[in-house]
């Protein structure tokens, strides 16, 4: 049954609708009653702190020296540097908020749904298609879900506005529309995640599909090449410098190669599909202990790694209802929508990964395997889901589309008798019951008004589908454990915090001329670990899943370290009493518990308790060394130093380690003294009898580039960790310049 347009589009008035909408949904981040919490703020949100500071103090963004001893920011995915609304936000704003940055999320998620909106505008679709579309897609499944893994929803974010330009470019043929899609795919693509990836692939099946489904191919064929090549310059120039230095610092960094078997671990259990019906049903809104999904203690072993709330489907009942109805009917299935119905299936049989033996084919096309979980393709469902289900709704206002709702209440309710089944089964929480009767009641109040929609004048339907859709959303997808949490839990991160721990810190750092004290912090909760980035100071741990190969192996550097078993101690640091340690210049280590309950072989007295406040104790190793210094003789780095870890008598002061040619040993040493610190430059200079190597202990990079004297001079990997150069006798100045475009210019050339 072929769609009757209606006879005019209001742009505006919908956008006006769906801004009362987003605002709505989106009010208590916007107002800050609460906030986006765990990766959004104790992740990027540091990283936004960091740029923002940066920026505004000329000291340069594209290396950090605040966590692990110091990272490539311009490298990594997990940075804000090429995400446009929170680098623009730190451009404009040099100590943004909390609520800030929920703004600037929630404005991309409203683009999103206004990308929607063009796209129902451009084929002639009901506008009030459009509106639900809009609204599924900006607040339904993981884009509500999962609205704090901010890298994945910005790049679900940018699709329908790239799907808009670029379907206008092929129609058109048009070179200017080709350019702003290229500009758009760009955009999208500098998330580097897999939501990017896979969407990708489906703006490429929708260019094929343009040609396939054209009634003269070949001219279709030769009228897209302009403004596709286009979009593929643009796109390429955008794209390709990132992506070069992200898959650099990615081969010498911690990340594994996953294995099929391994991203098998990241699927969508097949059971999650119930949350299409009752979006809570398995207590992901929290607290924790409501939980029972899969995976968890209630459910049984699974071998899955999700965290609880990435198997949320929820987009809404009427959504619901009208794909449903819409697949049922063979509306689905018209020419014109028929792709987002193909790929929809692909995006599901993608994301319940190793429940389908389809994950075997997904897993040869390039890029997939770079990254860990299928489970990630919920953000493309919910994408999918709301055009479709948008696509229903204007077929229902239009008076299209043939269902009589019997079907689909059968199937619906028959999902919720499962769900019943399965709660008596695991023996759920009481949590699950609630669910349950909150999603019936939902279910019976949105079908009560599609039932009557015949009825219902098109405008009026428009406005009740849009108005019920929200009240739904409001109340299963609105602010929860999972998706919001007060202020106060992250003021912590705050440039102004008055948290008495780092009021008790901050005095006791000293940054002179020799010395710039590390700190550790670990074990003091989920908000702390990159609080660093935003207090200027330098952490030896950190919170990223991308870090240095050596440094985490050396170091014993994880992921996370918000509890205080999230602390490895590997033979290179075997303990906070250790020489890497001291090299470092790790001054405090700052724990949520007594440092003896963290590290076993500490011996006693080593560490002495400087001070202790309600959430922390802080201790400080009287031996950490200078951030600078000169070592007068040289040795052979060990070639299994991870595993064997340094010599017990090895005295840093005196000898350095290096990897390659070592240079003679000198009778006397020297002094070296710190001119300038900046992120990516440091200005040394020594003063020695007879020359000697200057260490820096600093994180050893292929980027960075030293000059003694204002000759280019090699930098040597010292202890198989930081950064040293040799340095001539008498007085002498070092200049050390992080350059990360020659640098990867040159990984690439080989040079």
């Amino acid at each position: 049954m072929s769609a009757s347009p209606p006879r005019s589009f209001p742009l505006t008035v919908t956008l006006g609708l769906f801004a009362v909408a987003w605002f709505v949904l989106a009010g208590p981040w916007l107002i800050g009653s609460v906030t986006i919490p765990w990766d959004a703020k104790a992740h990027w949100y540091p990283h936004l702190g960091f740029a923002a500071r940066a920026i505004h103090s000329a000291a340069g963004f594209a290396w950090t020296p605040n966590i692990f001893a110091g990272s490539p920011e311009i490298a990594d995915p997990q940075s804000v540097l090429f995400s446009l609304p929170l680098l623009a936000l730190a451009l404009f704003n040099g100590q943004p908020s909390l609520t800030a940055m929920d703004w600037a999320t929630y404005l991309m998620l409203f683009a999103g749904g206004a990308g929607c909106i063009l796209i129902f505008r451009d084929r002639g679709w009901h506008w009030g298609g459009g509106l639900v579309a809009a609204i599924a897609f900006a607040f339904g499944a993981s884009a509500a879900w999962r609205v704090q893994h901010l890298s994945q929803v910005f790049s679900l974010c940018w699709f329908p506005i790239v799907w808009w330009l670029l379907t206008r470019a092929l129609d058109r043929s048009s070179l200017r529309y080709g350019l702003a899609a290229g500009l758009a795919a760009g955009l999208m693509m500098l998330g580097r995640d897999q939501v990017a990836l896979i969407l990708a692939y489906i703006l490429a099946g929708a260019v094929l599909n343009h040609w396939l489904t054209a009634e003269d191919r070949g001219l279709a064929f030769r009228r897209s090449l302009k403004p596709l090549i286009a979009a593929a310059l643009v796109g390429a120039v955008i794209v390709t410098l990132p992506v070069v230095m992200s898959a650099l610092w990615g081969a010498q960094s911690n990340r594994i190669v996953i294995d099929m078997e391994g991203a098998g671990r990241g699927s969508l259990h097949p059971a999650h599909l119930l949350t299409w019906v009752i979006g809570n049903i398995y207590g992901a809104a929290g607290p924790l202990a409501n939980h029972w999904g899969p995976p968890s203690p209630t459910w049984g072993d699974t071998g899955l790694f999700l965290a609880r709330n990435m198997g949320v489907l929820y987009s809404g009942a009427i959504p619901l209802f009208l794909v449903l109805a819409a697949l049922r009917s063979g509306a689905a299935f018209d020419r014109e929508i028929r792709f987002v119905t193909i790929a929809l299936a692909a995006a599901l049989v993608f994301t319940l990964g190793r429940y389908t033996p389809a994950l075997h084919l997904f897993w040869y096309l390039p890029g997939i395997d770079l990254f860990r979980r299928p489970a990630d393709g919920t953000f493309i469902i919910g994408g999918l889901f709301a055009l479709l289900a948008g696509y229903a709704a204007h077929r229902l206002i239009t008076r299209t589309l043939d269902t009589d709702w019997i079907v689909e209440t059968g199937l619906v309710f028959l999902m919720v008798i499962i769900a019943i089944m399965l709660i008596m089964i695991k023996e759920a929480p009481i949590s699950a019951w609630t669910a349950v009767i909150t999603g019936v009641v939902t279910l019976v109040l949105s079908l009560g008004l599609l039932s009557t929609a015949r009825h219902i004048k098109s405008v009026l339907l428009s406005l009740a589908l849009a108005a019920v859709l929200v009240q739904d959303l409001a109340f299963t997808n609105g602010p929860s454990e999972s998706t919001a949490l007060p202020l106060a839990s992250y003021e912590v991160l705050t440039p102004q915090s008055r948290n008495a721990t780092l009021a008790a810190i901050r005095p006791r750092i000293v940054q002179n001329e020799t010395r710039r004290d590390r700190v550790e912090l670990l074990g003091l909760g989920y908000q702390w670990q990159n609080a660093a980035m935003v207090h200027g100071l330098d952490d030896v741990l950190g919170f990223n899943p991308v870090r240095s190969g050596a440094y985490a192996n050396l170091v014993g550097a994880e992921d996370i370290a918000a509890l205080p078993g999230q602390r490895r101690f590997p033979p290179g640091f075997p303990s906070y009493r250790s020489v890497l340690a001291d090299i470092l210049g790790l001054r405090f280590v700052v724990t949520g518990v007594p440092v003896a309950e963290i590290d076993k072989a500490l011996p006693p007295g080593a560490l002495t308790l400087v001070q202790q406040t309600d959430e922390a104790f802080i201790y400080e190793n009287v031996r950490a060394m200078p951030r600078v210094w000169i070592a007068r003789v040289a040795e052979q780095t060990p070639p299994n130093l991870a595993t064997s870890g340094y010599r017990l008598d090895l005295d840093p002061a005196t000898v350095v380690q290096l990897e390659g040619a070592l240079p003679p040993p000198r009778e006397t040493g020297g002094t070296a003294r710190i001119v300038s610190y900046g992120n990516t430059a440091v200005e040394i200079e020594t003063e020695t009898v007879s020359g000697g190597v200057l260490v820096l202990a600093d994180a050893w990079h292929p980027w960075w580039r030293a000059s003694v004297n204002n000759a280019e001079t090699p930098i040597r990997r010292a202890y198989g960790l930081v950064r040293a150069v040799e340095v001539p006798a008498g007085k002498a100045s070092v200049r050390f310049t992080f350059e990360p475009v020659r640098g990867a210019l040159a990984q690439v050339l080989g040079r």
